[in-house]
């Protein structure tokens, strides 16, 4: 008969893993702040949501450009468990690895071309056809 090992980390249940996920979330984004891709779209970010509160953005417009923030946030997260993957499990220079990271980095690009594209929309739309 097969014995069974104990998992390496035990999973909270109930009330706990809600504190437990938060804690982890929390580690995740101290870890993003080391990289400077991620400060850089921060700001960003921050400079994106003054200049729509300057310009008078509408509060829907304001909140879908947070949210499309989120998501760059989000995709730069996964890019960056990635990396981290992929430079633990295969530190010398392998095709699959850098195809893995370029993507992940194209996925990015792709979210902050779309987070762009709609800064342009919403502050041309407020600056130039109102």
């Amino acid at each position: 008969m097969a014995e069974f090992s104990k998992p390496a980390v035990t999973k909270e249940t109930g009330f706990r893993h809600f504190f437990a996920a938060a804690g982890y979330s929390w580690g995740g984004f101290q870890r993003l702040l080391q990289e400077a891709a991620f400060r850089q779209e921060l700001l960003f970010a921050a400079v994106s949501l003054i200049l729509l509160i300057v310009i008078g953005a509408s509060l829907g417009e304001i909140v879908i450009g947070m949210v499309l923030f989120l998501g760059v946030f989000a995709i730069e997260a996964m890019n960056t468990a990635v990396e981290e993957v992929i430079d633990r499990i295969s530190p010398e220079i392998s095709n699959v690895g850098k195809y893995a990271k370029d993507l992940g980095s194209f996925a990015v690009f792709c979210m902050l071309v779309a987070a762009g594209i709609y800064m342009l929309y919403v502050v041309g739309s407020h600056l130039l056809f109102r």
